[in-house]
Order: C-alpha cells, then sequence, then structure tokens
C-alpha cells in the first residue's frame, strides 16, 4: 500500500478522507499517515476517521508519502503543488469507485473525481483538478490545471475551462465555450457565451464583472 497524505484538514480535505476510504474498500490501496494543515484543525472531527494532523503543510518535504490535496483554492493547489514537487513529492489521482469515468479520459496528476461524477469521453484534464460530487463532464472538453467543478456543476461537450476556474455548485457550461483562467461562475450560473480570464459571472444567462488582474493566472 501507498503511503499517503491529506493535505488539507477542514471540509474538503474530509471528503478526500471518505474518497480514500471508498477506494480501500474495493481494493487497499492507500496507507493514510495524517493530514497536513497550517491552522488548527477540528480534531475530534478528525478523529472519526482514525487520522491525526501531523502537522504543518512544510512536513511534506520530509516524508516518505505521496499527496493529495484537499484544499479548495485553486491558488492554494497552485502554490502547494509547486512546493512539493521542489522536494520531490509526487500526487496520487483519485477516482471515487462510484464515479462514472469513460474511454480516453486522462486524468493529470492529484486530479480528485469524487462520488457520483460523470466524465464522459476524450477528457483531458491539468494537474491538480476537481470534480466534486455528482459533478459532469461531457465529450471532449479539456479542464485545465487546479480546475474545480463544485458540486452539481454541469460541463457541457467540448468545453474547455481554463487554469484554476472554479465552476459553482449547479452551474452550466454550454458547450464548446471557453471559460478563461482564473474565472469564478457563480452557483446557478448558466455561461452561454465565452468568459474572459479572471472574471466573475452570475446569473441565468450568466454576466460578468470587471476581471481581476492581481490574481494572475500565467
Amino acid at each position: 500500500m501507498d503511503a499517503l497524505v491529506i493535505v488539507g484538514a477542514g471540509g474538503h480535505g474530509r471528503e478526500l478522507l471518505e474518497v480514500v476510504e471508498a477506494v480501500n474498500k474495493v481494493e487497499p490501496t492507500y496507507d493514510i499517515l495524517g493530514v497536513l494543515d497550517d491552522g488548527e484543525p477540528d480534531l475530534d472531527l478528525l478523529a472519526t476517521y482514525g487520522v491525526r494532523h501531523l502537522g504543518p503543510v512544510s512536513l511534506l518535504a520530509d516524508l516518505d508519502a505521496r499527496y493529495v490535496l484537499g484544499i479548495g483554492s485553486p491558488y492554494a493547489r497552485r502554490a502547494i503543488d509547486r512546493a512539493a514537487t521542489g522536494w520531490g513529492r509526487v500526487p496520487v489521482t483519485l477516482v471515487h469507485p462510484a464515479a462514472m469515468v469513460g474511454r480516453r479520459v486522462t486524468l493529470g496528476p492529484g486530479s480528485v473525481v469524487c462520488g457520483f461524477a460523470s466524465i464522459t469521453s476524450n477528457v483531458l484534464t491539468g494537474r491538480h483538478a476537481h470534480v466534486n460530487v455528482a459533478a459532469t463532464v461531457g465529450h471532449d472538453c479539456r479542464l485545465g490545471d487546479y480546475t474545480t467543478l463544485a458540486p452539481g456543476a454541469r460541463i457541457s461537450g467540448a468545453a474547455t475551462i481554463g487554469d484554476g476556474a472554479t465552476i459553482g455548485s449547479g452551474a452550466v457550461v454550454r458547450q464548446g465555450l471557453t471559460v478563461g483562467a482564473g474565472a469564478v461562475v457563480g452557483a446557478g450560473a448558466v455561461v452561454i457565451r465565452e468568459l474572459p480570464a479572471e472574471v466573475v459571472a452570475v446569473g441565468v444567462p450568466a454576466h460578468h464583472r470587471p476581471p481581476v488582474p492581481q490574481l494572475g493566472w500565467y
């Protein structure tokens, strides 16, 4: 079994503990050493999983283990990924047994596909892309590095989601469209036209605010 640490001890990190447990029930694969977090996690909640808080994220440099990022922020995932790569650490790619992943789907290193998510045909994701519970990704889509699809997000066929973009819960992206790097699509929004980089888009149909250039997805 591969030694594994979860980076992030909040709610998303605990959800990934659930994914690992589900994977291990099908075939014992990972030995969870614990979680890393720079904050003060809820130790009582962690105890229900039989795992402990090992310390700050910087400890990953000295652990002989693989890792997965249980952190919602794409910016934090990018920063930690770059640090972990420098330390020589290698991420795992997690797919919940209850997810549907079709043929010719290539998941980038560190990507996570949660339960009841669906990824159909000829889909490519970048590094540490997160497809959350019951999100769907249609044929021929491209998800960039550190993208986040929140629970129930719907990405239609041949769409491109740029690096670090976040698609909110229940949001819809129409087929063939591009959502720019670092953009945020609000919960329940319906994207019917191209979105530039680093904008926030809300509503039905989605309309966007001016970009926030200091986020710097380049």
